[in-house]
């Protein structure tokens, strides 16, 4: 299964605030007590893998191999914060915050693809789930519906359970997307 560039944009877009502080205490150290807080957070947060990646960056490390044994997640990430650097031009608009209407498409083909047996997308599913859970409230009621979805289950009821109107609404366009994307 490819990457669909609009997820890797969804990521830029999520991840926008972060991408350009580390940018800007790359070039201005000064600015790195304001990012050091945000480091923290991110840390405790299950981002571990990321703030070290971060730190590397932040000493002065651009080699490539620091994309190696990412996630997609964290990959896209630090490419964008490595663009940045190179170019700012590059980073992504901070005045544009993720786009919803991208998010049940983008994990509905996920989820298609792991139903016909992909297992790159099956694990790309299971990192998903996880960092779902990990951000907690609705992200983890979506994540943990992402399980019973690929092995086919799709009785909205049950899925939808303790969600916020928010979170069904996301579950339904999931749920559509799935239909739409089966074999008529």
């Amino acid at each position: 299964m490819s990457s669909l560039p609009e997820r890797r944009e969804q990521i830029r877009r999520a991840h926008a605030r972060l991408i350009h502080m580390v940018v800007a205490a790359c070039q201005n150290p000064a600015e790195q007590k304001a990012l050091e807080p945000h480091l923290q957070t991110a840390a405790s947060n299950g981002w571990g893998e990321l703030v070290q990646i971060l730190r590397r960056i932040l000493a002065g490390q651009r080699d490539p191999a620091l994309l190696e044994g990412l996630d997609e997640e964290d990959r896209v990430i630090t490419e964008s914060i490595l663009n940045g650097l190179q170019d700012r031009h590059s980073l992504p608009a901070l005045d544009q915050g993720a786009d919803p209407s991208l998010a049940a498409p983008g994990i509905a083909s996920v989820v298609h693809a792991a139903r016909q047996g992909d297992s790159q997308a099956l694990a790309w599913l299971g990192q998903m789930a996880s960092q779902m859970e990990r951000a907690g409230g609705d992200m983890a009621r979506i994540g943990a519906a992402l399980g019973p979805l690929s092995r086919g289950q799709e009785d909205y009821a049950r899925l939808a359970r303790g969600m916020s109107a928010n979170a069904r609404q996301l579950l339904q366009g999931i749920l559509d997307e799935l239909a739409r994307l089966r074999p008529q």
